[in-house]
């Protein structure tokens, strides 16, 4: 494996782990949202409180990750892909904000109005930010990246791809949310709202692996590279997220969350890697490969090495806060 190959490597690890952890907190603004009023939507707000609140900063800690290694070694094509999508990525960066803003502000709103206020910003943000990463990556697996950079403001994400990137984004993360949160609820032995959360998470998954079918069409024409991966390369893993969706569906059917979490996982993951998969060997498809994009071998050497020593002491802190939200202490903490 070359030095340029372990970086992109490094760099999609980063976004499989933000997609995954930052789109099951992302998610939970879907079901916020369409909680109902203050007295109805009470118990599933607080759920959602307490499920995210120990993780939903720390998860920025991939997106950071992602950031910083594509900047730094790749960074010719960072720099096309920053001056070409800078209103997407600014709208997420805003949704990031307002979402973080609202959270922390709405437990210590002074009035009911202000209450709903925040949690309206909150749940409006949860769904904005997806959608702006997903039109970032549709614009990139469509090719309208171009390599030296300042691309159409405007066409380079308002397109076919890009706008189903966006929905798929959000369905993803808002099922990851609800298949999490239908398991909290029913470890915390909240019997009606688990069977609401169910509900619900299937209406949301069914939803979501439609509009994935669905976009295949359009991007047949739109993006062919990425759809030419998507048939080939990467079709065994579009079958294994397919596959793992609708195990994830029976096991919500049959009321066997805790292993509909790992299906769900593995669906969110299978998308994601697939994506990956479909447009190797391009970091911006159809315009530079990743060997093209690569920095010079020392700074990619030394990036690699800080990605080791942070993976020593990142990634333990990180699973051991993980399994701390899923323990029983923790889920008894709630009440």
């Amino acid at each position: 494996m070359t030095l340029a190959l372990a970086a992109a490597a490094a760099l999609f690890v980063g976004v499989l782990a933000y997609s995954l952890f930052g789109g099951a907190d992302f998610g939970s603004g879907f079901f916020d949202l369409t909680a109902g009023g203050s007295a109805s939507g009470a118990e599933l707000r607080t759920l959602i409180d307490h499920s995210i609140g120990p993780v939903w900063e720390a998860n920025h800690v991939w997106l950071i990750f992602c950031l910083v290694t594509w900047w730094t070694a790749f960074p010719v094509s960072f720099a096309a892909m920053m001056s070409t999508l800078i209103i997407p990525l600014l709208l997420a960066l805003l949704g990031i904000v307002l979402r973080g803003a609202s959270f922390a502000f709405r437990k210590y709103a002074a009035t009911l109005a202000q209450a709903r206020l925040f949690g309206a910003f909150f749940a409006a943000s949860s769904l904005i930010t997806p959608f702006f990463f997903g039109c970032v990556a549709g614009a990139i697996a469509s090719g309208r990246v171009p390599a030296t950079g300042r691309g159409p403001l405007i066409d380079s994400w308002v397109n076919p791809t890009s706008i189903f990137g966006g929905l798929i984004a959000v369905g993803t993360c808002t099922f990851l949310a609800g298949v999490f949160l239908v398991a909290d609820a029913a470890r915390a032995s909240a019997f009606v709202l688990t069977a609401q959360l169910r509900i619900r998470s299937l209406a949301v998954g069914v939803t979501t692996g439609l509009i994935v079918f669905v976009a295949l069409v359009p991007i047949k024409h739109d993006a062919p590279t990425l759809y030419a991966g998507l048939t080939g390369k990467a079709a065994p893993l579009i079958g294994i997220s397919a596959v793992a969706g609708l195990a994830t569906l029976v096991l919500l059917v049959a009321r066997r969350f805790p292993a509909a979490r790992l299906t769900a996982v593995l669906a969110g993951a299978a998308v994601v890697l697939g994506w990956g998969i479909a447009q190797y060997p391009w970091l911006l498809v159809d315009q530079v490969s990743i060997a093209d994009a690569a920095g010079s071998p020392a700074t990619l050497a030394a990036l690699l090495g800080v990605v080791v020593l942070a993976a020593i002491i990142v990634v333990p802190a990180m699973a051991y806060l993980y399994s701390l939200t899923q323990s029983e202490p923790w889920t008894k903490s709630e009440s």
